[in-house]
C-alpha cells in the first residue's frame, strides 16, 4: 500500500515552517499598510521602514499613480488575454521592450512576468544536457531552481573567489570538449543579502585573457536603476557592461512595480521568444503595469535626482553603521546587511523590540540565509528616506545591540506575540 504523501508535513514542515503558529502575521508575513514610503503602518502604529524594495522612491511618484491610475481606468487588467504569442501582443509591449533596449545599450529585450519566474525559465530555455552552468555560491534562490531544471552539469564557485572560479572553469572545460557542450557562467549584479557586486570584471578578465570560452548570464535585479552612471546597473559600474552576454533586470526593486526583462543580442532574444516555457504558456504583462514600467523608465532616464537622494541615504547609513562599530560587510551597492552575533530566540526579541518599542520596521535575517549564531539586520535604504531617519535608526542600533551584547535578549523559545487573524 502506497504511503500518504503528506504524511511527512506532519513530522517535517521546513525549517522557518516548523515555527509557523507562534510567527506567522508578526515575524512571517506581517502587514505593512498605508502609502509605500519610508513610514507606513504595522499593526495599526506607524513604523520607520527599511524592508520595501523602493530603492527611487517611485511608488508614490505623483506621475507615476497617475499613469497607473490612467492605464488601469483605459484597459483595465485584463486586456490582454493571452499569452504573446497567441493574443497577448501590443504595441505597448513592444515599447517597452524597445526603450528598454535602448536605454540598456543592447540589440533586443524581452518582457517577462515576474522575474523569479522569468530567471528559472530563462536558464531552462538557455542550456541542454550536453552544457555546464558554472555559478556563484551565494546566487539568489531563482538561479538555484532554474538549475534544478538543467539535466547537464552544473560546478559552484566560492562567491566571488577567482581562485574557485578558475578552478571550477578548468573541470567544466575539460567536460564540455568531450560532450560537444558550452559553458553558461551566472552571477548577480548585486547580491541582494550582502550587498557587494559580483565579480564581473574578474570573470570577464578570464574570457579577455583566452583561458576559456564561455557566455555570461547576470541576474542584476538589485543594480538596475541603484548603480552605474545612468543606472544601466553592476556592468556599467565596473565598465564591463558590453560583456555581458545575457542580462537579467527586474522592475520590482528600482522601478517598485511587476515584471521583468532580459537584454541580449537579438538572435538570443528571439530565440527565447519562441522557447522560453514561461512566456509561451503563460498570460501577457496587464497593460497598466506595461503602461506603468514605460512611465517610470522615462523618470529613470530623465530624473537622475531619484539616483543621487538614494545614494545620499545610503552613504550616510552605511558610513555612519561603520564608524559606530557596525559589521556591514563588503556592501558596495545600496543593500546595507548589519551583521550581529545571535541566536533565532534572540532574534525574535529583538525584532519584537525594534518594532514594538522604537517603531523601526526592517527585516531580520536568520540561518541557513546567513551562518549559524548570526543575526542579519537588513536594511533597504530608498530616496524617500531622511537623513533624521538614517541617524534615529543609527541610535536605535546601539541601544539594541548593547542589549544584545548585555544577554537581555536570551530565551529559551521563541518570542510569542498575539496577532489577530
Amino acid at each position: 500500500m502506497a504511503k500518504d504523501i503528506f504524511e511527512k508535513i506532519k513530522e517535517n514542515r521546513g525549517p522557518i515552517g516548523q515555527h509557523a503558529k507562534g510567527v506567522h502575521g508578526y515575524f512571517t508575513f506581517p502587514k505593512l499598510e498605508g502609502e509605500i514610503g519610508n513610514k507606513m503602518l504595522f499593526r495599526g502604529k506607524e513604523c520607520l521602514v527599511w524592508s520595501v524594495n523602493n530603492y527611487l522612491g517611485l511608488a508614490n511618484h505623483p506621475e507615476v499613480r497617475k499613469a497607473d491610475a490612467e492605464a488601469a481606468a483605459k484597459w483595465g487588467m485584463a486586456y490582454p488575454m493571452g499569452a504573446r504569442m497567441m493574443t497577448g501582443q501590443t504595441s505597448e509591449h513592444e515599447a517597452l521592450e524597445n526603450e528598454l533596449s535602448d536605454f540598456m545599450g543592447t540589440e533586443d529585450t524581452i518582457l517577462l512576468n515576474f522575474g523569479y519566474q522569468g530567471m528559472v525559465s530563462a536558464i531552462d530555455c538557455l542550456v541542454d544536457r550536453n552544457d555546464v552552468i558554472v555559478y556563484d555560491s551565494e546566487s539568489h534562490a531563482c538561479i538555484l531552481d532554474g538549475m534544478r531544471l538543467h539535466a547537464g552539469k552544473r560546478f559552484v564557485f566560492k562567491h566571488n573567489d577567482m581562485e574557485s572560479f578558475d578552478t571550477q572553469m578548468s573541470r567544466a572545460t575539460k567536460l564540455v570538449e568531450n560532450n560537444n557542450g558550452g559553458i553558461l557562467v551566472i552571477t548577480e549584479g548585486v547580491f541582494g543579502m550582502a550587498g557587494d557586486q559580483g565579480d564581473l570584471k574578474g570573470i570577464v578578465e578570464f574570457r579577455k585573457s583566452g583561458k576559456y570560452d564561455f557566455r555570461l548570464f547576470v541576474d542584476d535585479a538589485h543594480g538596475f536603476g541603484t548603480i552605474g552612471e545612468t543606472g544601466m546597473g553592476a556592468g556599467e559600474e565596473q565598465g564591463v557592461h558590453e560583456e555581458i552576454d545575457v542580462l537579467f533586470g527586474t522592475f520590482a526593486k528600482s522601478m517598485a512595480s511587476i515584471g521583468a526583462f532580459i537584454c541580449a543580442k537579438e538572435h538570443i532574444i528571439e530565440f527565447m521568444r519562441y522557447n522560453m516555457r514561461s512566456q509561451m504558456f503563460a498570460k501577457s504583462l496587464p497593460m497598466p503595469l506595461v503602461v506603468g514600467a514605460r512611465k517610470r523608465l522615462e523618470l529613470l532616464r530623465t530624473q537622475p535626482e531619484h539616483k543621487e537622494n538614494l545614494w545620499k541615504i545610503a552613504t550616510a547609513l552605511q558610513k555612519g553603521l561603520r564608524e559606530n562599530g557596525f559589521n556591514i560587510g563588503e556592501t558596495n551597492s545600496a543593500v546595507t546587511p548589519v551583521n550581529l552575533q545571535g541566536n533565532l530566540a534572540e532574534a525574535t526579541n529583538m525584532t519584537f523590540d525594534l518594532r514594538e518599542n522604537y517603531s523601526i520596521f526592517c527585516s531580520i535575517v536568520i540561518y541557513p540565509v546567513v551562518p549559524k549564531d548570526t543575526i542579519m539586520l537588513r536594511l533597504i535604504p530608498t530616496a524617500a528616506h531622511t537623513l533624521e531617519d538614517v541617524q534615529y535608526t543609527i541610535d536605535t542600533f546601539k541601544i539594541v545591540k548593547a542589549k544584545l551584547d548585555r544577554g537581555e535578549y536570551k530565551a529559551e523559545e521563541l518570542a510569542n506575540v498575539e496577532v489577530d487573524k
